[in-house]
């Protein structure tokens, strides 16, 4: 008999996740709170390990074929280009492919064969009791089931984690940072289709993404821990107009009346996500739910993408779940942790808070090879 899996998420890790269980002979069952698949959001990096497997998942002739191959120019608040270079010809980054994230979800999505592996949208689990032998959950939108094992790919605010594992505080490190995401089609720029234009001032940035049909806003900015709830949708708008009202450099008025208009306005706190262990009895977590960078580091999609896939191997590898589960544990935590230090240095060049930071940004994007 198939041993029965429930994913909690529909995005990197948990899409992953389901394509190689289902591989390797699990009755695999994915439910996503979403009404369907997310994909939205800016360009997101495939790279290192995770291009390896999605080799051999076969899907990497897709990617590249949906490869986002663009210029950057960074500007000061006078719209003056002061640095112009393209990503993808910078050494650190050779190899890797910058892709839309719905375009890599959809991907992933694709791969997985519907008619065997059950994807439920519009719905989540409200309860979980572990047993011996089992996990019962139950959904929000009613009913009960029990699985051999349950895992977690739901982002930063993980409902498995907190089931399973507790409070979300116990495992954040706030980074100082809040970020805002919106559609920006309207915004003209004077640049090219397939350009990204930066500016920088001290503790912020902006960033306009110009696609060949259609551009994305975002901004970035320091801040102390803000008293507010993720899902109520107008409270970003007025922490928005307290950083950014009255701000007239660049298109920054622009910018924050497309977010203070926009329905699809994505708002967050930056943060990471530290764990002991990111498995308990038969539950797991995985991608941003177990292990979250940040984007300051830009691995958060190849970290999902390799840790799903090494779960899935390692379960498939050993008969003893537990032996599975101390391997994922035991292999990926100093890889994991090796990435997420990265931020330090990410935060520093994209949020710089002295004047000498800001500039050396400047110098180093002009001379991004040396």
């Amino acid at each position: 008999m198939k041993k029965r899996v429930l994913i909690v998420g529909a995005s990197f890790a948990g899409l992953t996740l389901a394509y190689w269980l289902h591989k390797f002979g699990y009755q695999v069952t994915v439910v996503e709170l979403g009404t369907e698949l997310r994909t939205g959001g800016s360009p997101i990096d495939v790279r290192g390990e995770a291009l390896d497997i999605v080799r051999e998942m076969g899907i990497y002739d897709q990617i590249k074929a949906h490869e986002f191959v663009h210029t950057d120019e960074v500007v000061n608040a006078n719209d003056q280009t002061l640095a112009t270079f393209a990503i993808n010809t910078l050494e650190e980054y050779l190899g890797d492919i910058e892709i839309h994230r719905g375009d890599l979800v959809k991907i992933i999505y694709e791969a997985i064969p519907k008619e065997e592996v059950e994807i439920l949208f519009g719905n989540s689990i409200a309860t979980l009791i572990q047993h011996e032998n089992e996990v019962e959950v139950s959904f929000q939108k009613g009913g009960r089931k029990r699985y051999d094992f349950v895992f977690g790919a739901d982002g930063t605010h993980s409902t498995v984690r907190k089931l399973a594992f507790g409070p979300e505080d116990t495992f954040k490190k706030f980074l100082g940072v809040y970020f805002a995401f919106a559609v920006a089609d309207h915004i003209q720029t004077g640049r090219p289709k397939s350009t990204g234009i930066v500016y920088r001032e001290l503790g912020k940035q902006a960033v306009i993404y110009q696609f060949k049909n259609g551009a994305n806003a975002i901004l970035l900015f320091r801040a102390p821990k803000l008293d507010w709830n993720y899902r109520n949708p107008e409270q970003p708008k007025e922490i928005l107009r307290e950083y950014f009202a009255g701000n007239t450099h660049w298109k920054l008025p622009e910018i924050l009346d497309a977010m203070l208009h926009a329905d699809d306005l994505y708002f967050d706190e930056a943060c990471q996500i530290h764990m002991p262990a990111w498995t308990t009895g038969r539950v797991g977590l995985i991608g941003d739910a177990a292990y979250a960078p940040s984007f300051f580091t830009g691995m958060g999609t190849s970290l999902a993408i390799q840790g799903a896939t090494l779960l899935a191997k390692e379960l498939h590898a050993n008969e003893d779940y537990q032996t599975a589960f101390a391997n994922y544990n035991e292999q990926f935590k100093p890889f994991v942790e090796s990435i997420q230090a990265r931020v330090t240095y990410g935060l520093k060049v994209q949020l710089p808070e002295t004047e000498e930071e800001l500039q050396a940004s400047y110098k180093a994007l002009s001379n991004p090879n040396q």
